[in-house]
């Protein structure tokens, strides 16, 4: 296991993790999961998921990817190193595997999971995904799948950034909560630094950039996006895949041998 990496902004993020999951909902977790957008990110990576092997979601939050996978038949479990996620998760239900722990030191054995799933998690840690990918690749099988989703820094999320530049803040930091981006080629090259063959680098939740402009790209829900949106979005996830791409996703593979 690698040695769980302790700083004042990794307390800081932790903290503001189990802020957020005491305020929100399951159900509605689950509602967004269910968005068009979400599932269309789900049905991507399916293909590549095995049936008859464990499956780890690292950073499983509500557990709402837990919930949505185990209906479809997969066999998954959910890890957190917020702890009041857990609990809520097993409350709402029992028989859901949970382990608490740190995506850097996972209590899980060398080479015994099939699948390892981290959506918007290892883009907060300010040492770089380097050493989760690492510890992912430890626990994955030979030929193991790993699937990712990076906050990507697109269009949109560039003028946000200049805006906090001029406001004298950091571009991608507040003063607690950390959270980076990277470009395609950093994510693919990140990947592959840790020894893993790149299966698919994908853009995706094109319609989830443009709420992020508010007004009529906005639905009445939790992050729901409207319908203007989704039409918007799924032309500019075949014209201009790349500019206006919110989240890339990686699926790549533990070698065989």
């Amino acid at each position: 296991m690698q040695q769980e990496p302790q700083s004042t902004r990794y307390d800081t993020t932790r903290q503001a993790w189990e802020d957020i999951w005491d305020s929100a909902s399951i159900a509605v977790e689950l509602q967004a999961v269910r968005y068009p957008r979400s599932m269309a990110t789900i049905e991507a990576y399916r293909p590549y998921l095995p049936q008859d092997e464990l499956i780890l979601e690292a950073g499983s939050g509500l557990s709402a990817v837990v919930l949505t996978l185990r209906e479809m038949g997969y066999h998954i479990a959910g890890l957190d190193y917020a702890v009041n996620a857990l609990y809520a998760s097993h409350h709402y239900d029992p028989t859901l595997p949970l382990l608490a722990g740190d995506v850097h030191a996972l209590p899980v054995a060398d080479s015994s999971i099939g699948a390892y799933l981290s959506f918007g998690v290892l883009e907060h840690f300010e040492q770089g995904m380097g050493p989760a990918l690492a510890e992912a690749r430890r626990v994955l099988k030979p030929g193991g799948v790993l699937v990712l989703t990076i906050p990507y820094p697109n269009v949109v999320q560039q003028l946000v950034a200049w805006r906090r530049e001029l406001a004298g803040q950091s571009r991608l930091t507040d003063d607690d909560f950390y959270e980076s981006t990277y470009t395609r080629d950093q994510l693919v090259s990140a990947v592959t630094a840790a020894g893993f063959d790149l299966c698919e680098a994908l853009p995706t939740s094109h319609a989830f950039t443009l709420w992020g402009l508010g007004g009529p790209f906005r639905g009445a829900g939790y992050y729901e996006t409207s319908p203007l949106a989704d039409r918007v979005g799924g032309v500019l996830g075949r014209v201009l895949p790349w500019a206006f791409n919110f989240m890339t996703l990686i699926v790549a593979r533990k070698p065989a041998s």
